[in-house]
């Protein structure tokens, strides 16, 4: 499968220059151009995506994250969610790979097929990061005004969380 998909992309290629020569475009000139788009596009998130991995990295190694999930958690008792996963549900929204590592150490501290272990990843696939993915694409089409996003995008992410605890002990564990 691999060398098929492999062997496949050159035969992509041809056929987007050949559709180019036949369309009469310069192919080549065109690439180019796009070449510099996308290097002005990554020069113009760069800012935003740096300035999101800082606060991230200084939320997770400031502690504060263990301090709220510890003066939550009775509530997260009561409503089923398990301690276990709160780190994650906390990181998801802000890094996609931070919360990628926490889902992993899960994964290897309680087992793929445990319960923690499949509410985790349901909960990578039911879950997006949000804060990373308004300060990226606002930030590099420059929109400072939000508006309704943030509230919205949290609102979907409880509702999210909500649904993959209980569609975990519905259809895995019931």
């Amino acid at each position: 499968m691999n060398f098929l998909s492999s062997s496949f992309i050159p035969f992509i290629i041809l056929f987007i220059v050949l559709y180019g020569i036949i369309k009469k475009v310069k192919v080549y000139e065109v690439f180019v151009e796009g070449a510099k788009d996308g290097l002005n596009i990554c020069k113009n998130i760069f800012p935003y995506l740096l300035c999101m991995l800082l606060a991230i990295k200084v939320f997770r190694d400031s502690g504060m994250l263990d301090y709220i999930v510890n003066f939550i958690r009775p509530f997260l008792d009561m409503i089923g969610i398990p301690a276990e996963v709160v780190t994650q549900i906390f990181v998801k929204p802000l890094s996609g790979s931070g919360a990628l590592g926490i889902y992993t150490d899960n994964i290897k501290t309680f087992g793929a097929d445990s319960y923690l272990g499949v509410l985790s990843s349901v909960l990578m696939g039911s879950t997006e990061t949000i804060f990373y993915t308004i300060a990226l694409y606002f930030g590099s089409v420059k929109i400072k005004k939000i508006r309704h996003t943030l509230w919205t995008a949290i609102f979907s992410e409880i509702i999210g969380v909500i649904i993959a605890v209980n569609v975990t002990k519905i259809i895995f564990f019931n």
